[in-house]
């Protein structure tokens, strides 16, 4: 019998939160605070946790960082198979070592991004990368997933290239994370490649249609302080509660519209926690400003969130 958190389809099952990377004053992975997160949300009925995604400023991160983090993170106690790791870098050789590594580790699968500098290449050219890396890997016994934000990289994953890495690693590929918050699209490559592998929404607005044609769970950037409502939104997308947590996610996602999205995700943390050290960001971000903190704080508390429920 498959574990609780993995599909009947090999994919993940449930919220694997897009976790934000609590920094130290010198702008270093705070590897007692990270542990600590991750613990916390396994705690709150998440299935797993998801590392290095574009939440969790993964690209700003070096190849040492992020291999060092993955086994602190282990180190302290949490479980290798319930860890996604973001792979994704601009240089094919360290996507390849982290995502050795990460299979090494026994983690639950690899998050990969299309290298991102180059703008405007090919479908063959994207095919080309995910084929070197993933040619250069096991055969079995390791998940990938594809990972599609062009918004954010420029480099988007068609359909033509997600049907031929598909039918090139049948075994290996058992997911897409779509996280262009576009319904029609994510509704489009739903009705194209589910039931086969699982389509995960990156806009939590968009879950609710996307658990009604059969997703099973979601990376989310919100979940790091909203798990149970993300949940909720999946697995009782039709429930009692759905339409609260439809406004009550709303109303988050307008709160934090004025701000860079980032930064104001660890704001909000930093409120909740009283930890400056959610607040520290790599650059090319920027922190939230002591006034912006204080508004944006001021805002959260308007809200009147029940955490009990969150």
């Amino acid at each position: 019998m498959s574990p609780t958190w993995i599909n009947p389809r090999n994919g993940f099952d449930g919220i694997w939160p897009a976790m934000l990377t609590p920094l130290d004053e010198h702008l270093r992975i705070d590897h007692t605070a990270y542990a600590a997160h991750a613990l916390r949300l396994l705690e709150q009925g998440c299935g797993g946790v998801t590392a290095f995604g574009t939440t969790g400023e993964g690209p700003s991160f070096s190849l040492q960082e992020r291999q060092e983090a993955v086994d602190q993170l282990i180190a302290a106690g949490v479980p290798a198979e319930r860890i996604m790791v973001s792979t994704s870098c601009s240089a094919l050789p360290e996507t390849l070592a982290l995502t050795r590594h990460a299979i090494d580790r026994g983690v639950h699968g690899c998050l990969m991004l299309p290298p991102f500098f180059f703008k405007g290449v090919s479908d063959q050219g994207v095919i080309d990368c995910y084929t070197q890396v993933m040619d250069a890997l096991p055969a079995k016994g390791w998940r990938m997933y594809l990972y599609h934000i062009p918004q954010v990289v420029g480099v988007g994953l068609s359909q033509h290239v997600i049907r031929t890495l598909i039918d090139r690693y049948p075994e290996l590929i058992v997911g897409i994370k779509d996280s262009s918050c576009e319904r029609a699209h994510s509704v489009g490559l739903a009705s194209a490649f589910m039931p086969g592998i699982t389509v995960y929404v990156g806009n939590e607005l968009d879950l609710p249609p996307l658990g009604q044609m059969g997703s099973t769970g979601a990376i989310s950037g919100l979940a790091n302080f909203l798990p149970r409502t993300v949940r909720r939104m999946v697995k009782s997308h039709s429930g009692p509660d759905i339409a609260q947590d439809v406004a009550t996610v709303t109303r988050v996602l307008d709160m934090v519209r004025p701000y860079s999205l980032m930064p104001a995700l660890k704001g909000i943390m930093s409120h909740l926690t009283q930890d400056p050290r959610w607040l520290r960001v790599r650059a090319p971000l920027v922190a939230l400003s002591t006034a912006e903190h204080a508004a944006l704080s001021k805002a959260w508390q308007g809200l009147g969130m029940d955490l009990s429920r969150a």
